[in-house]
């Protein structure tokens, strides 16, 4: 008998209906043999409709309250399939993330989790009850409510699939599994069976959207074995794991595009000592990512600093940012929203030469301007305006090859 986490996305409790098909896949992995905790999102679109309502209470609503309004949403989709696999006579049980024992520091909205007790879950698969956990939440120690952030029920499932030592953790989306870029963007994208969790890792925090970042940093410090599958039909989806031989063979396994974008310009920046540090503090302890950062050359003791951020938080970063700017005595802020990052992501960079140089050119070609440039050992990011990205992602796709099928798999075949 195996431990198997799955967790649905949204679009897989969305209505009555789909939760039933959700609860046809547990009594089916059930009746297989296996133990089978579940966690689940909020019903698609209305973690959504609950920001809409708190924006329409207040332009900047309160963080605690934010958090404690958008728990609700998974807390109606655990009870109606308990309510499911009740009616099945499978004794089911729903779990909200107080309940299970997923503590999380204080930093509303983007709680990060300090420890995952359990204690409840295991009681009840001892005693044959199926957990259905409410996914995206947790409790901090002043017993407040906290929300991991989008997709915060991808690292709900991963981890407690490594509390638990789960033999398997599977999230169930819309797709069936990891393509080589958006395929509603590029219609020659290809499903990747297997892919490193470094390389998910970099496609994750640089635009796709199959799984949280977060969660596949969880699931590869824990060694927790994740596929990612599709909730509407049969078949095998994509594996994440460790890097071997074979993934080093290709240079680029992907391409992602990235509109969560905007660039912040802070002009006549003094050039001395200890400033990036009075400026990049606040920042972060605001909890707001900052990510490629530029400094143009110094003139006459001044500098411009250019970076970027989530365009989502820029309503609550520049005010911050305005302040700093005057505390440090820099001219003038300013912010450019119509941008967009495109990326290329692969473990086979670290070995292969002329990748970058061969975006560049292929950008070029195509007459899109790179504002921006960001590098690592697996990826190379460019700020482009929001405008090109579909073009840049279409043609860096074509021009790596990425529409034809790798050897690992045509031997999966």
């Amino acid at each position: 008998m195996s431990l198997i986490v799955q967790k649905y996305g949204g679009t897989s409790v969305g209505t009555v209906e789909r939760i039933h098909r959700v609860a046809d896949n547990v009594e089916r992995a059930c009746k297989d043999g296996h133990q089978v905790v579940v966690v689940l999102s909020a019903m698609s679109g209305e973690t959504d409709r609950l920001l809409r309502l708190a924006h329409e209470m207040a332009p900047l609503p309160d963080e605690r309250e934010l958090d404690m309004l958008l728990s609700t949403g998974e807390r109606v989709t655990i009870a109606l399939l308990a309510m499911a696999l009740r009616s099945r006579h499978l004794d089911a049980r729903s779990f909200t993330g107080r309940q299970v024992g997923i503590l999380t520091d204080s930093a509303h909205t983007k709680a990060r989790i300090t420890k995952v007790t359990a204690e409840r879950i295991r009681e009840s698969l001892t005693r044959g009850v199926i957990p259905v956990v409410a996914g995206f939440q947790g409790i901090n120690q002043q017993s407040d409510v906290t929300t991991l952030g989008r997709g915060g029920s991808d690292l709900t499932a991963v981890a407690l699939a490594a509390s638990l030592k789960a033999d398997r953790c599977v999230i169930f989306t819309d797709v069936d599994g990891v393509y080589t870029t958006d395929p509603n963007i590029v219609p020659s994208a290809r499903r990747i069976d297997k892919i490193s969790y470094e390389e998910m890792l970099e496609m994750a925090s640089l635009g796709a959207k199959v799984l949280q970042s977060r969660s596949v940093e969880f699931a590869a410090k824990f060694n927790v074995p994740l596929e990612v599958n599709s909730s509407f039909k049969e078949g095998k989806g994509t594996l994440v794991t460790r890097e071997d031989r074979d993934m080093e063979a290709v240079a680029v396994s992907g391409v992602t595009g990235d509109r969560n974008q905007a660039k912040v310009t802070i002009v006549g920046v003094p050039d001395k000592p200890g400033i990036a540090a009075g400026l990049f503090g606040p920042v972060a302890k605001a909890n707001i990512l900052v990510d490629v950062i530029i400094q143009n050359m110094s003139q006459a003791a001044l500098t411009d600093i250019s970076f970027t951020i989530p365009r989502v938080d820029v309503n609550k970063a520049v005010p911050l940012i305005q302040d700093v700017a005057r505390t440090i005595g820099a001219k003038s802020v300013s912010v450019t929203e119509a941008i967009a990052k495109v990326s290329l992501v692969g473990v086979g960079m670290r070995s292969h030469s002329g990748v970058a140089a061969k975006m560049f050119e292929v950008l070029s070609q195509e007459g899109v301007n790179i504002i921006m440039i960001s590098t690592s050992e697996i990826k190379i990011s460019c700020v482009i305006d929001e405008k090109y990205l579909e073009l840049a992602m279409r043609s860096l796709h074509s021009a790596f090859g990425l529409d034809q099928p790798r050897n690992d798999d045509r031997a999966a075949k």
